[in-house]
């Protein structure tokens, strides 16, 4: 995450998203996806925003309508009625992960209502017309008839490589890239139980405000952990990575393992290649998806 120098200005990010005439979920997503940039916060350790990042803001042509417009979250029809297809073909090409979805909810009923970025399907309209109209291709076809659905892969590569773009601290980097995974596929990378209470508090929060019902409960936790061989393994290689580079830089609490000189089964991730992990999350500069799936 890009961040700015804090000045005696900086306000909480209450006051920034009145001053910057936002609902608060309009500004979580625009700080998520480096549109608004961010200070650390002193003592409590919450965000900030300084004055004079609300200033260019501000100044910008266009303001508030122009921001947030760039974080305008659409449904399926919604969707549908921007780029001038039909909802089923929309629903199908985002099932192929043509479509990345940046929002969920579970409706009345459980189901899950998928939310896209109004701005990235405008593009994708303009940029892939030949998807939006005539026989899709055989692959594609055969892919989808297979049953095969990539929003909920995509939405989690997606947030994890959101919420790495928001951290420096090798620690909760790697608390990000374990939160998809479950329980036995964390302790199958993660060997030390000191280790794995460290990441456990500070795991950070996949999908805030979940239902209240044990059975909503049980649909939201289907769709916060990797269930694909291809996608378990890319996020065991993330975190093995990063817990490397984090125990490089201070152990956990209570624990006494340090870095592992035996090679690993996964290639380190260090700060170099971070520009590269976040691409294979399908995350560009600024939360963008640069892929179809991770």
């Amino acid at each position: 995450m890009t961040v700015v120098s804090a000045s005696a200005q900086d306000v909480g990010v209450v006051r920034a998203a009145r001053e910057l005439e936002l609902k608060r979920g309009e500004f979580q997503l625009a700080v998520q996806l480096g549109h608004i940039r961010t200070t650390a916060g002193t003592g409590s350790g919450r965000r900030r925003v300084a004055g004079q990042e609300i200033a260019r803001l501000r100044a910008v042509e266009g303001f508030p309508d122009t921001l947030r417009e760039r974080v305008r979250t659409v449904g399926t029809a919604e969707g549908a009625a921007l780029i001038g297809i039909s909802p089923g073909r929309f629903t199908r090409l985002a099932r192929a992960g043509f479509l990345i979805p940046v929002r969920f909810y579970l409706n009345r009923y459980r189901a899950v209502v998928w939310l896209y970025l109004a701005a990235e399907l405008a593009e994708f309209g303009a940029a892939e017309s030949t998807l939006l109209t005539g026989p899709l291709p055989p692959p594609l076809r055969a892919l989808l008839d297979s049953g095969e659905d990539r929003r909920p892969r995509n939405w989690r590569g997606r947030r994890v490589g959101l919420l790495l773009n928001e951290r420096d601290d090798p620690w909760e980097r790697a608390a990000c890239a374990g939160s998809v995974l479950d329980d036995a596929q964390l302790a199958e990378v993660v060997s030390d139980s000191f280790e794995r209470a460290y990441l456990d508090r500070l795991r950070p929060v996949l999908a805030p405000g979940g239902p209240a019902t044990e059975a909503g409960q049980a649909a939201l936790r289907e769709l916060l952990v990797a269930d694909r061989p291809d996608e378990i393994e890319w996020h065991r290689t993330s975190l093995a990575g990063l817990l490397e580079e984090a125990r490089a830089l201070r152990p956990a609490p209570g624990s006494k393992a340090g870095p592992d000189p035996s090679p690993g089964p996964a290639p380190a991730v260090r700060r170099g290649q971070r520009a590269g992990l976040l691409s294979r999350l399908g995350i560009r500069k600024g939360g963008r998806p640069a892929g179809a799936s991770v």
